[in-house]
């Protein structure tokens, strides 16, 4: 009995005792952590808390509250204990050189799509990226793939041919057509076409095969939290987590749904019977991929190279209806280029080049309607470096706000915020470059510039030119023309147009 007495009365006064310890562990790690970056301003719980990265996800605003940072605070932000953001388009440069000291941080390991292997997007090790980006380039180069535009325009055809179909409206009725929907059906079923030989089918069933948009809607959130908290990652990533609670291939929706889709088309390109074939797939396959590594790939590349490529198009679509002096204008110069036999049908992507008002539409759009805004965060070496005269420490993740590089009034001008195509027209080759140069951050840059860049840019090249020449459209509410929240990519949906057939 004594004996129990002193046992409790021990873990009476050792309890207190370990909280406080406990406490003071923490409040010292905080203060630490103020301390390193005390010189950068910022908003007051980011200097002590990944809470504030956390609400911004959640308010689903992320570009636009990052961006209203930089016009606070200026070209360097704190937004985080270890964590500061960036506009300058030459700091992004000299960060993704490929002899920058530069590395990828915590941030990227957390954007597994696949969580039990990463994607060429989410390698942290320099030279595993360096080596896997080389095995993959012929792939997405298109030297090994011939038939990349020629799969593009199956699709277009095959997008056009449903609006003919379901959504033509006329003078007595109206098919309203969710475009923000389609065009996403479209960017889905011309990747998977050109990647992997034959379009999953979005269009020609007008539905979201696999669940995959309503999957990404649900899980790509999830991964932008997990970048947010570099501890949360680790522990939804350890593999006893994993295994109790990690999507199965044997599941029958979201991420393990789409998990087992790509060990299918995976698994057709390996063993004994495997077929070589000229796309993306049959590249990786050849240049010693492992299946294992072509599904995480795969995973990745149905997000990249689908949701980003719709959102540009959608928004700038949305600012050609809203600019009825731009619309026109590109409207006259298809015309025109097919009336002088100078674009053929479908419009080839050398001959889109030629088009100046489309280049400078394309362009336009691409930076105002930024394809992605994830926080990309790098990790400076561990000398240190100097950024804006601020000494930066070693480890601290620095990440980029898209949305601010490409509404800079210094690059773009003082209506840097307004669609205006006529910008990039009749002005010196010099501040040409410079602005395109910058618009092209939108798709990273040097060692880690995204992959898919040249494939997006056919689909660019292309989609205006068919969509125009054939239909004319009209947002049926102009008050409220699209839904849209923001956590690494736009999530948009209700684009609802009016086509009707051009005569």
């Amino acid at each position: 009995m004594a004996s129990q007495l002193a046992g409790f009365i021990s873990i009476s006064f050792l309890s207190p005792l370990i909280i406080g310890l406990l406490l003071l562990r923490l409040a010292y790690s905080r203060i630490l952590a103020w301390y390193r970056l005390r010189h950068v301003d910022g908003p007051w719980l980011a200097r002590f808390s990944y809470l504030y990265m956390l609400l911004v996800t959640l308010n689903g605003q992320q570009s636009a509250s990052y961006r209203a940072l930089h016009q606070k605070y200026g070209p360097i932000v704190r937004i985080g204990p270890n964590d500061i953001i960036i506009d300058d388009p030459e700091i992004v440069r000299r960060m993704n050189t490929a002899r920058s000291k530069y590395g990828r941080s915590s941030w990227y390991d957390a954007m597994r799509m696949d969580p039990y292997l990463p994607s060429l997007f989410a390698i942290q090790d320099t030279a595993a990226h360096d080596k896997l980006k080389a095995q993959l380039s012929f792939g997405y180069g298109g030297k090994e793939n011939p038939t990349v535009e020629d799969g593009i325009d199956e699709q277009l055809a095959s997008l056009v041919a449903l609006i003919r179909r379901k959504y033509l409206s006329t003078d007595h009725e109206i098919k309203p057509l969710d475009f923000a929907l389609r065009i996403q059906f479209f960017t889905l079923d011309a990747i998977t076409k050109i990647a992997y030989g034959r379009a999953f089918g979005y269009l020609n069933t007008d539905s979201d095969v696999y669940g995959y948009v309503a999957t990404a809607e649900a899980e790509v959130p999830v991964l932008v939290v997990c970048g947010d908290v570099p501890w949360l990652s680790r522990l939804l990533h350890n593999k006893t987590v994993l295994r109790l609670i990690g999507p199965k291939t044997t599941d029958k929706k979201g991420m393990g749904k789409m998990m087992a889709v790509a060990q299918e088309v995976a698994g057709e390109r390996y063993g004994p019977n495997a077929k070589d074939k000229q796309d993306m797939l049959g590249s990786f396959v050849r240049h010693g991929i492992m299946q294992r590594q072509c599904e995480a790939e795969i995973l990745f590349q149905i997000i990249a190279g689908s949701d980003t490529t719709a959102t540009a198009i959608r928004g700038t679509l949305y600012n050609l209806l809203t600019s009825p002096f731009a619309y026109f204008r590109l409207r006259e110069e298809i015309d025109a280029a097919a009336a002088e036999g100078r674009i053929s049908s479908p419009v080839k992507n050398d001959e889109a080049k030629e088009l100046k008002y489309l280049q400078a539409v394309m362009y336009e759009g691409l930076r105002v309607n930024i394809p992605f805004s994830g926080l990309s965060m790098k990790q400076v070496p561990p000398e240190g470096d100097t950024i804006h005269e601020k000494f930066i420490p070693g480890g601290t993740r620095v990440a980029h706000c898209f949305l601010s590089t490409q509404r800079s009034t210094t690059i773009y001008g003082p209506d840097a915020d307004l669609f205006r195509p006529e910008r990039w027209l009749d002005i010196d080759p010099e501040k040409h470059r410079e602005m395109t140069q910058t618009a092209e951050l939108a798709f990273g840059y040097g060692r880690w510039g995204c992959s898919g860049k040249n494939v997006a840019f056919i689909e660019l090249n292309k989609i205006y030119v068919e969509l125009l020449r054939n239909f004319d459209f009209q947002l049926i509410d102009p008050r409220n023309p699209m839904q849209s929240t923001n956590r690494n990519m736009f999530f948009q949906k209700g684009m609802w147009v009016k086509v009707t057939e051009r005569v």
